[in-house]
This record gives structure tokens, sequence and C-alpha cells, in this order.
């Protein structure tokens, strides 16, 4: 590749970033790996963490040459780093615009090499986020009679390929890995949904909010990636209360919203999808203002109305290839188990929401 080509490609990738909608990203799908070792002073002793997924665990900033450095599971590794005076490989195999069937065939499965080796103490994956997206666009696009049949089918793959990514990685992993962890969906553009489809219901001739169809939903997909990681020994970190419910009591039933929300282990489907639609509606929130007091607020959510917020710079990850580095851990401890941003960035928050199951030594 020439200079003034490559120089020319650079000036151009930003704008043409920018013409393609978040939802459509999947059309066009992109490898963004990244390996970031958190260098810790005084020891020489590291362990790998290893996460898949789509441009949610990659960093995705929408740039198709960078990403961030401090996504949710370099995040992790920080607290790895801290609560075993060790340094921490954070490898992330993830590739942007990937939908569920994508994430395991091609990175989980075809890259298992990452967490078969003998440092691996912590797997970790994310996916089906763009299954959701594309059924939304496709919902959103109807006109005439609503067809609920694309959002049916985007929980059934979602359910298909999580389960046999558990399965895969409880059969494949290294066998001293200590964790393994699935992060499950935020609901992105929560605000922007709360309007009339433009198709009509066949019962009953009207319009639909396409937040009360999309809203179950995702409730149910992460219903069952939650229960689906509890029957399989993995853990769940659950970003829907994480990101959508506030970090203070805003309806007065004594408990904190992102808690209220949160997964309760081996509560039925129906149980969990009536409190988030109806017993707990009001304390749901767009990301965009997530409240960590009743007069205090951080957006959780980049431009795009998709992915999550982060501090600190990029590295190369995409088109030109990934970067492989290292650095000392941002802070030299972490005290009572939060960074001083714990709650301020939406990757912080997801790297923390990760951390708290953490075993305590590796």
């Amino acid at each position: 590749m020439s200079n003034r080509f490559r120089r020319s490609l650079h000036t151009l990738l930003p704008f043409l970033v920018l013409l393609v909608p978040a939802a459509d990203i999947a059309a066009s799908t992109i490898t963004q790996n990244a390996s970031w070792t958190i260098d810790r002073a005084g020891t020489s002793t590291k362990y790998r963490s290893v996460a898949y997924g789509d441009s949610i665990y990659a960093g995705f900033n929408g740039s198709v040459t960078s990403a961030a450095k401090y996504a949710a599971p370099t995040v992790n590794a920080e607290y790895l780093s801290a609560q075993w005076g060790a340094d921490i490989e954070s490898v992330r195999r993830t590739k942007s615009g990937a939908i569920a069937e994508d994430v395991y065939n091609n990175k989980i499965v075809a890259e298992r090499s990452y967490m078969q080796a003998s440092s691996t103490r912590v797997v970790t994956f994310e996916m089906c986020g763009n299954d959701g997206l594309q059924a939304r666009a496709s919902f959103k696009s109807q006109t005439g009679t609503c067809n609920y049949n694309v959002l049916a089918a985007a929980e059934t793959s979602c359910k298909k390929y999580v389960t046999a990514a558990m399965d895969y990685i409880n059969a494949n992993a290294y066998a001293g890995v200590k964790l393994k962890i699935i992060s499950n969906l935020h609901y992105p553009g929560y605000a922007v949904d709360n309007v009339q489809s433009t198709c009509k219901d066949a019962g009953t001739g009207a319009t639909v909010k396409m937040q009360d169809k999309f809203l179950p939903a995702l409730a149910r997909m992460n219903f069952m990636m939650c229960d689906v990681a509890r029957q399989k020994g993995f853990q769940c970190a659950d970003n829907f209360a994480q990101y959508m419910g506030a970090d203070y009591d805003s309806n007065g039933d004594g408990r904190i919203d992102a808690e209220g929300l949160r997964y309760v282990s081996g509560e039925s489907e129906t149980s969990y999808v009536t409190r988030l639609t109806t017993g707990l509606r009001s304390t749901i929130r767009d990301a965009n203002t997530h409240f960590v007091s009743s007069g205090s607020s951080y957006d959780y959510i980049q431009s795009d109305d998709t992915h999550p917020t982060y501090s600190g710079s990029t590295v190369s990850s995409g088109l030109f290839g990934s970067a492989t580095g290292s650095g000392a851990p941002r802070y030299s401890t972490i005290n009572g188990g939060k960074s001083p941003i714990w709650n301020q960035y939406g990757h912080e928050r997801m790297g923390w929401a990760v951390s708290t199951y953490n075993p305590a030594t590796p």
C-alpha cells in the first residue's frame, strides 16, 4: 500500500463510518482484536483473561481502525491485577457487527486456542446485540400488518448460540479456568423507541408502541442468558440492570433501582419479565442519562446511541491489524472493589459488573 493511498484512506474512513447507522454495522462486519497486558510493578507472574464477542467487547468507537483501550474486558483485567497482585493479559477476540452465530462460529470456536492457554483464568463472552438490532430495524421499517416473527427469530437464534457457546467453552477452555461469565444486553435507544410503529397489529388494527414490543423481547433474551448461565456453571453480569437502573432508590421501594432490576438466580421467566416490563418499568431509564444520585448523572452511551462510552485512549484494532501492548494499571490500588470511575462510563460499569464475580485467587 502506497503512503499516498494510506493517507487518503485514513482521511476518508471517518466519513465513511459516519454514513453507516449503528443498526447497519452487521451488514459490514469487521474483526477488531486486541491484547493489552496490565503490567503491575513488582511481579512477573502473568495470567490471561479471554473475551469473545461483538462490538461491545471490542470497544467500538465509530472507527474501523481503532477501538477503546479500556473496553470492559480490559477494565476487568485491572480489577484482576489489583486483586491477585499479578500481571493480567486481556485478550479480546471480537468482531464488530457480528450476530450470535458469527461470534460463536468465527470467534469462540475458530479461535478457541486463546482460552486453551495454561495461563487462562477467566473466559467471558457477549453476543446477540446485533441479532436484536437487526430485528428492531426490520420491525421499524414495516408497514401494513406487523410481523412479530423477526423479534421471535432473534430470540431463538440468541438462545441457540448462547447455549452452544457455553457448552463449547465448558468443553474446550483450559481446565484451570476459575471464572466463566456472560455479559447480557443493555437496551440502546430506549428513549427513541418510545414511539408508535408504522405497522398495525393484526388483532387490534392499531399501531403499537415499539418500546412495548422490544422491551419484553430483550427481557426474555436477558433472562435466558442468565438462566442458562446458572445451569451451565457460568456467572451472568447483568448489564441491563447496571445501565438502565439508577444507583439510588427512585421509587421508594427500599432498593437501589439497579439492584431491583437484576436477574435473581432461580426465578422464573414470567417473574423476571413481569418485574421489568410492569412492576419496575418506571425505574428503567435510557442509559444516555445514567443517574448515580438524584441530582447527578453520566452518559453511558456514545453518540451513535448504541455503544458504551469509555475513558482513556484507543488502540489499533480493525482494518490495519490489532494492537498488542502493555502498560501500568491506571490505579495502583482499588479500594472497596470499585475504581474511582467505576460508574462514570459505560465500559467502566460493564467491566466492574464482570469483576464482581472475580475469584479471590488465581
